[in-house]
């Protein structure tokens, strides 16, 4: 957020908490400075903070409206380039990146709907990193895939319900 969507969004802030139940003016904030805080600011200086056409503050002014909008004065700067209000981890970074990362490769292969729908699932997750981890993991063990998807995608006509001996019939076909 730069300095002026700040300057605006305070006197929003401050028009609803005076119970305007709308933005303060410019006008109407030059006026309440000098009523109750005793000095002055220019309505076309508040301008053009707001449009951008004059990027920084005095010392004087920034002082002056963090006492008025009761901020510290290190608030009324433009915020740097990729700053983030909330917090966020560097791990959540990634998580989100990898969604988006996901949900991209979802919509290349939206002619293969099961991949599709699989990759999607995979990004809706809330720990699709860790999914993804796992899918590593499963590939490294020997012979797993091949166990999960007889058993995960049974083929026609195929049990996968325990038998009496309490063996499922992938088990009994591995033992045997």
């Amino acid at each position: 957020m730069n300095l002026g969507e700040k300057i605006r969004y305070m006197r929003e802030i401050e028009g609803t908490l005076r119970g305007m139940g709308r933005e303060m003016t410019q006008l109407e904030v030059v006026r309440a400075i000098k009523k109750e805080l005793g000095k002055t600011i220019s309505q076309s200086y508040l301008s053009q903070i707001e449009s951008g056409r004059r990027p920084h503050l005095t010392n004087t002014t920034r002082l002056l409206l963090a006492r008025f909008f009761k901020v510290h004065p290190g608030y009324l700067v433009d915020d740097p380039a990729g700053y983030h209000p909330e917090l966020i981890s560097d791990l959540r970074a990634v998580e989100d990146g990898l969604d988006l990362w996901l949900i991209d490769g979802a919509e290349r292969f939206e002619r293969d709907p099961e991949l599709r729908r699989s990759l999607l699932a995979l990004a809706r997750h809330s720990d699709s990193r860790k999914c993804l981890l796992l899918v590593h993991g499963i590939l490294e063990a020997p012979g797993l895939v091949d166990r999960l998807s007889e058993v995960l995608n049974p083929e026609p006509g195929q049990q996968t319900t325990k038998s009496s001996a309490g063996d499922s019939p992938a088990r009994r076909r591995r033992d045997q």
